[in-house]
């Protein structure tokens, strides 16, 4: 391809056509002394030490699956919570089961994923995994056994909810009794395990699309902007309005009122 035949535009056209830019045709963008063939190679460039940092990630995230994979176990479970500091609504865990050659470029914990990316991954998660579970324990609930005895029997109705049962489970810094399969729980694994975080994937935009609903149940609270959380707004909202249904009526903001 002759560079100077091809003017600034057509070979910006072409670059964005490309799924992904080799190395020998950036460097005939690099060779090129236009400003604009320039800032397209710079692009371009960035965007391959982008690809590889993601793929270099993504290697790293899988450490714990592949260890797993080796040692036999097939149906690897990645399982994680959203919602134990809210006052108000349900903790929401996910069980993911992801298939051998899944791969998702990006895909980390859900609290570092931004909203947009996050709805999408969650699509992708839900059509491609192998099998996924929720689990979902209500703020009366909470309020009866306390939010950490909550959480784990989330976790458990994900597992027990998934169409396929695990014979190992990755799960974010806790252990669960009762679990017949071998358990691998991880400090911070949402982001050190790409099945933990699918699960936050799925955990958080469950809840999120709930607290949504409530919102529209209860439009004084602005559910939908604050997820429940101890906001200004929100502790606002308790002391004029008093609690809903949905609030937790131990924790400290609620009970108050409640």
């Amino acid at each position: 391809m002759n560079m100077a035949e091809l003017s600034i535009k057509e070979i910006r056209e072409w670059v964005e056509k490309l799924d992904e830019v080799p190395k020998d045709f950036l460097q005939l963008l690099k060779d090129d002394k236009r400003a604009g063939v320039q800032e397209i190679a710079r692009k371009a460039e960035a965007a391959i030490a982008r690809r590889e940092k993601l793929a270099a990630q993504w290697t790293e995230m899988t450490q714990y699956e592949r260890s797993l994979r080796e040692s036999g176990h097939v149906h690897l479970f990645g399982i994680d919570e959203v919602g134990r500091g809210p006052l108000a609504g349900p903790v929401v865990a996910a069980a993911v089961c992801l298939p051998a050659d899944f791969y998702l470029p990006g895909l980390n914990d859900s609290k570092k994923v931004p909203i947009a990316t996050r709805e999408a991954f969650y699509e992708i998660i839900m059509r491609d995994a192998t099998a996924v579970g929720i689990g979902i324990v209500d703020a009366f609930r909470i309020d009866a056994i306390n939010i950490l005895n909550a959480t784990k029997e989330a976790m458990l109705l994900a597992i027990q909810n998934a169409s396929i049962a695990p014979d190992a489970c990755l799960i974010d810094a806790v252990q669960l009794a009762g679990l017949s399969c071998k358990q691998v729980p991880i400090i911070g694994g949402d982001g050190k395990s790409v099945s933990i975080a699918a699960a936050s994937i799925v955990a958080k935009v469950t809840r999120d699309r709930m607290m949504v609903d409530y919102g529209r149940e209860f439009p004084e609270y602005g559910f939908e902007k604050h997820a429940g959380y101890g906001t200004a707004e929100h502790l606002s909202a308790i002391e004029r309005f008093g609690a809903t249904p949905i609030h937790r009526k131990t924790f400290t903001g609620v009970k108050e009122q409640a």
